[in-house]
């Protein structure tokens, strides 16, 4: 759909999900109607429901299927629509067939010789057209086939007869119908049955019309035919089958892509039926190719059909339908497709003036091939002479053939008969490249391209007494890249892409007249890494034009605060990181941001393009009102879209790190496998067994030819032959370097590994690196990486080898194991040589800027104006011409930059390598030899497993250098080793608590308390959790503890992670290494004397970025926790030493935070020195204790000081109560007494005694 360039395949696909969903609908409601039909069983009514549930489901499928077509997603759902087709095809399909099929055989001596099978649904009649079978009342083509084992596999696919046959199958009351199909124009003949009744059907039909016809098949060529003899070629023919006749096309030996050209004639070919029948409908024509052998007879290799153009003798032979074009048509062989047949073929009849009438066949009989015919002039294509060039460069990883190494192999190139070999590698080991490097040869070819016939590269092997052995081949089947047009004289056009900020263009009319004609001034200032935006410009090559970039305001206002030195003095610190605390791995992740920031761009501008293209679906069917409001709708996204584009820049304030390019794919995606001259062919295996077609390609390669082609119509124009250092031996392959061995230092750089998949039982894996580079094997086995599945690696590699013999290099990751042998992950290939060659300089990436010191040193020995000058030279550029005030002219551009480098004592030297990198930044734009050079990256490959093709084991981030060894010799390799954690000392001292809820209610009291105590743990290391000592019996909430916590931890700084090392479990070989954020746990608890303690609240700080606490208890509040983003944040890591009070806080049973105490802390960081220089003890021990609390006489525990506990409640709660009841209990013995002694007081005053 998406191929036949018809416009909006995406609403003829809806059109199609339509027809679809309605379609199912109208069959559930007629299965409905039939489902308790009394004949049926069980069998069907179960069936007919499956169906049923099957195809509404589809119709539901194909209405929310049908809303989401869109111009991007055309092709997934597609596919989604090609599963709809093969399920209504498996449904469609009976399980249990009803009616028997109908058998045709075909007999000889009472022998059964060969055989036809028609499925009876397929022509079962009906009423109804849709029901009715696809060939039930048509003459079919039927070709009968061996029975029985014979009938299988090649032996099978020849054809034993063919026939024309009429079939229906219908109910006995519909059989008066059953000749409806038929060409007109016939008499039944019936014979009497008994008392008169004429029999039926007839036993033979008389056909009063016929007509009679001459076929002319134009068979010009065949391509990419199936390789039949060991040689792996073919002598293939052509048999053409047309009604009862057939004829044969001459035999071409030794050739896949046989040009035949060649006019068969069928005479007095009779058809029956009405005229107008036979041209809508002309019967079909069987095309069979066949390998001619010496011995024995042909072998099939493929079958194809066409139908012919018809001609009636009332038309005129003319345009549009005459002469008939040239079709290509797919020939197959079994199951499997087995080249393409070019042809033409017409169906001309022969009126009642016979064949003088017919248009004359023109052209003798070839004299060469005797009484041949080619195909006449206006049906052949026009030929031209055209010259292929090729290129010999080299043979790659060739493997055994017949058990016997190849050691002297050659090359053949053929293309439409006419070819050329190369020279004799002499030892394959030894130097496997060609001496001879360029070589030539003349051919005629249309001027169609797309008739051009494939051109086949042959390897073969030249062994011992002039035997030759086929090794592999490779069929060319499009010659259209390779093809090389002259530049066209008056189009003298130049395209410029200026990638700028602001895409300002000031074209010079007037204000730069005195420059001589032809100059571009490219200025290039500092590019702002994210957002930049695309500007094309076309330029006359005589015009004089300025390409500006323009810096935005931001950064000139930078500049100025710059220059002010100490008024902007904060400004500067927060633009420019610290340059010692940077290293290569700022740089890696400051990248990797920006590699994230253009992705979500991406997915941005895609999620608008589909917002846009649902507005149009929209519109489609709403009327023009609508179109108002949607033309204001897009102005205002687009000033919400500027606001959104100029936001970002404010709130970061990025610090200007220097970036590498990552890619988060292979570096041959990026820059076309680096194919720009030098391009690569594999080779397959010769002669394809039929137990190979299921072989893949992979396994069926046995090497790679590297090489190139040139093809081109002669003769050239001569500027170009008579072009400056023209060498004509080399023709279009001018300044190809030499292929002698070239020694070369590879520099392999491991970044790490993602995703990578599990090895051990455990689901991780214990990767390591394997390198390995022709004799070359490195395996870093002792630095394995211990149960990780995305391992930082951070090594690099240093490999000398010699090109072209070691050029594969294949870098794996294997799972280490204690016993038995390491498993392979995952390995990549990257084949250096085409890179090492390429005009896109792979050696080593272009960095963004040019230093002498520092993380972001420059890594070639060579610098960025000898790259230059090198690169001028070969691609015969005018230039570098630098020049005063910061200018260089290379051909007829001129760039600006700045001209000054600081060196490592901050000493400004006055240096043209920045010019000389901007130039090479932009090297794409310089006219003719420009091209994108590689930028300094890194880039991601996936890991592949043989055992497991096809299926992603993992990805690796790496990057490759490599330094020929006649060069000076690179510096030392860049350190990428991963960050070494640092080693610090947390000190946190919990002074008091306030606020905290009270839990507890007291055994005689009833009273509310809490017996406290605080917790404290780093995030990763619960085990080494701290707990102060217990204040108990607090009654407002409130403790006292000056309690000290020494928590030592590994902190990476640039990940702003801790890094804990720790064994999974007792059996575990090593420790693992976790990287975990830096976060301080403290918790509230109630300590609890014979149950669980109780949690009461807990506060989370993130050591980099966490709430500054408030000064006192009552500042301290919930906000602290749930409104972050407005507080000031301080980090530990610049503060050191944080002071103040934080809330505790949990969630209550609606599930809403709510502050549960509060704690005043203190934290304090060390690092690992200063903390041995300054030591302190835990809790409050010595060294540097802390004093104790000052804690009311009521916090103690209840059963240990029953005494005091006694004096607490006496003194405390009941002292009034005693007093009373003591003065109480004084009076009443008082009165007691008195009462007692009272009478006999009495008494005794009485009687006065």
């Amino acid at each position: 759909m998406i191929k036949t360039e018809k416009p909006h395949p995406e609403r003829r696909l809806r059109g199609v999900l339509e027809e679809l969903s309605s379609g199912c609908l109208r069959f559930v409601t007629l299965a409905d109607k039939d489902q308790h039909h009394s004949s049926r069983t069980r069998l069907d009514r179960e069936r007919l429901k499956s169906c049923m549930r099957e195809l509404e489901n589809m119709g539901q499928q194909a209405t929310t299927l049908r809303s989401q077509v869109k111009k991007n997603t055309m092709k997934d759902k597609l596919k989604l629509v090609q599963n709809f087709l093969q399920k209504l095809r498996f449904l469609a399909d009976e399980p249990q067939h009803t009616i028997p099929d109908i058998f045709i055989w075909m007999m000889s001596n009472n022998k059964r010789i060969a055989y036809a099978r028609v499925p009876s649904k397929d022509i079962l009649y009906s009423i109804v057209d849709e029901e009715m079978g696809k060939d039930c009342a048509k003459v079919k083509t039927i070709f009968l086939k061996l029975p029985g084992k014979r009938g299988f596999g090649p032996a099978g696919w020849t054809v034993q007869a063919k026939m024309e046959i009429y079939l229906w199958l219908g109910l006995n009351k519909q059989r008066k119908d059953f000749l409806s199909g038929l060409p007109c124009g016939f008499e039944e003949k019936k014979t009497t049955r008994g008392q008169n009744l004429p029999s039926f059907p007839p036993i033979s039909l008389l056909y009063t019309k016929k007509q009679v016809f001459q076929l002319r098949a134009h068979m010009y060529q065949a391509r990419s035919l199936f390789a039949a003899d060991s040689s792996g070629l073919s002598d293939p023919f052509a048999r053409v089958f047309f009604i009862s006749q057939s004829q044969c096309t001459e035999v071409l030996n030794e050739t896949l892509c046989p040009t035949w050209d060649q006019l068969l004639v069928f005479d007095n070919v009779e058809l029956y039926g009405e005229a107008h029948e036979m041209r809508d409908d002309p019967p079909i024509i069987v095309i069979e190719i066949y390998d001619q052998d010496t011995v024995g007879k042909a072998d099939f290799m493929g079958r194809t059909f066409a139908k012919p153009v018809v001609k009636m003798s009332d038309e005129h032979y003319c345009p549009p339908r005459f002469p008939p074009q040239l079709e290509y048509y797919q020939i197959y062989r079994g199951n499997s497709t087995a080249g393409d047949l070019l042809a033409a073929f017409e169906l001309l009849q022969i009126g009642p003036g016979g064949k003088s009438n017919l248009p004359p066949i023109d052209g003798p009989t070839d004299i060469d091939r005797g009484p041949i015919l080619p195909v006449p002039l206006g049906i052949r294509p026009v030929l031209s002479k055209y010259r292929v060039e090729i290129l010999f460069w080299g043979l790659r990883d060739l493997k055994r053939v017949n058990l016997a190494q190849v050691d002297r192999p050659r090359v053949d190139i053929e293309c439409a008969g006419r070819g050329v070999q190369s020279a004799l590698i002499q030892n394959y080991k030894k130097n496997p490249n060609f001496s001879t490097l360029v070589k030539w040869f003349e051919v005629d070819l249309p001027e169609n391209e797309l008739l051009h016939p494939p051109l086949n590269i042959r390897v073969v092997d030249c062994r011992a007494f002039g035997r030759y052995t086929l090794v592999g081949s490779h069929a060319v089947s499009s010659l259209r890249k390779f093809i090389y047009r002259p530049p066209d004289k008056k189009a003298q056009h130049w395209n410029m892409t200026a990638k700028h900020l602001n895409g300002y263009l000031a074209m010079a009319n007037g204000a730069h007249r005195s420059r001589p004609t032809g100059e571009i001034v490219v200025n290039m200032e500092p590019e702002v890494p994210i957002k930049k935006m695309e500007t094309m410009v076309k330029l006359e090559a005589n015009s004089d034009a300025v390409v500006k970039v323009d810096v935005t305001e931001e950064e000139k206002e930078k500049k100025k605060k710059k220059k002010k030195g100490g008024g902007g003095g904060e400004e500067v610190e927060e633009e420019e990181p610290d340059e010692s605390m940077l290293d290569w791995w700022s740089k890696y992740f400051a990248s990797i941001e920006t590699m994230k920031e253009q992705l979500r761009q991406q997915e941005a501008a895609a999620a608008e393009a589909e917002e846009k293209e649902e507005m149009e679906i929209a519109e489609g069917s709403k009327g023009q009102a609508k179109n108002k409001e949607k033309s204001k709708a897009p102005k205002d996204d687009k000033k919400k879209k500027q606001q959104s584009a100029s936001e970002p820049p404010e709130k970061k304030n990025k610090p200007k790190i220097d970036e590498l390019k990552v890619f988060n794919k292979e570096l041959e995606t990026e820059f076309d496998n680096f194919e720009d001259w030098l391009h690569t062919f594999n080779l397959l295996r010769g002669k394809i067994g039929d137990n190979d077609d299921n072989a893949t390609e992979e396994e069926r390669i046995v090497g790679r030819f590297k090489g190139s082609i040139c093809v081109y119509k002669v003769p050239l124009p001569d500027d170009i032959t008579k072009e400056a250092g023209y060498d004509p031996n080399f023709g279009m392959f001018q300044g190809i370097p030499s292929n002698d061995p070239i020694n070369v230092l590879v520099r392999v750089y491991i970044v790490r590994a993602t995703d990578l998949h599990p090895a051990d039982i455990n689901g991780k894996a214990d990767p390591y690196i394997a390198i390995k580079l022709g004799k070359t094997d490195i395996k870093d086995k002792e630095n394995y990486i211990s149960k990780q599945l995305n391992p930082v690696f951070g090594k690099s590699f240093d490999i000398e080898a010699t090109f072209p013999m070691e050029s594969m290099l294949t870098v794996a990751v294997y799972d280490w194991d204690l016993v038995g042998t390491d498993d392979l992950i995952g390995e990549t290939k990257i084949d250096l040589e085409n890179r090492y060659y390429s005009k896109h300089r792979a050696t080593c990436g272009v960095s963004q800027t040019y230093s002498i010191h520092g993380y972001n040193t420059w890594r070639d020995p060579m610098k960025p104006s000898q790259i230059l000058s090198k690169l001028c030279k070969e691609g015969k550029v005018d230039g570098p011409h630098f020049g005063p005030g910061g200018r260089v002219k290379v051909a007829n551009r001129v760039f600006t930059g700045p001209t000054e480098i600081e060196d490592e004592n901050g000493q400004k030297k006055q240096t043209d390598e920045h010019l000389a990198l901007t130039v090479l930044r932009h090297w794409e734009d310089i006219p003719r030899a420009g091209c994108k050079l590689v930028p300094e990256h890194v880039e991601t490959r996936p890991l592949l497993n043989p055992d497991k093709p096809g299926i992603e084991q993992g990805r690796l981030e790496m990057w490759v250098d490599m330094f020929p060894m006649d060069m000076p010799a690179p510096g030392p390799a860049i350190d990428i080793s991963p960050r070494k954690p640092k080693k610090y000392e947390l000190r946190v001292i919990v002074w008091n608590t306030d606020e905290v809820i009270l839990e507890d209610d007291d055994y005689f009291t009833g009273e509310k308390s809490s017996d406290i105590f605080v917790r404290g743990w780093l995030k990763g290391q619960q085990e080494d959790k701290q707990d102060t000592d217990v204040h108990y019996h607090s009654l407002t909430g409130e403790g006292n503890f000056n309690w000290r916590y020494i928590f030592p931890f590994d902190y990476l700084m640039a990940e702003e992670k801790i890094v804990i090392s720790k064994k999974e479990s007792m059996f575990s070989w090593d420790e693992t290494e976790y990287k975990i954020p830096a976060r301080l746990t403290l918790q509230v608890w109630d300590a609890d004397h014979f149950s669980a303690d109780d949690f009461l609240g807990a506060i989370e700080l993130d050591l980099n970025r966490f709430p500054r606490g408030a000064k006192t208890s009552k500042q301290c509040s919930l906000e602290m926790v749930t409104n972050e983003a407005e507080l000031p944040m301080v980090s530990i890591f610049k503060q050191k030493r944080v002071k103040g009070w934080w809330p505790f806080v949990a969630r209550d049973e609606n599930d809403e935070l709510e502050i549960t105490g509060k704690v005043e802390a203190e934290l304090h960081l060390l690092t690992a020195e200063e903390a041995e220089k300054s030591p302190a003890g835990l809790a409050r021990n010595e060294p540097d204790p802390l004093e104790k609390p000052n804690r009311p006489d009521t916090s103690f525990i209840w059963f240990l000081n029953p005494l005091k506990s006694i004096k607490y409640l006496i003194c405390t709660r009941y002292k009034w109560l005693i007093i009373k009841i003591v003065l109480a209990l004084l009076l009443l013995i008082m009165i007691a007494l008195f009462l007692y002694s009272m009478p006999g007081y009495m008494v005794k005053k009485l009687l006065g005694a």
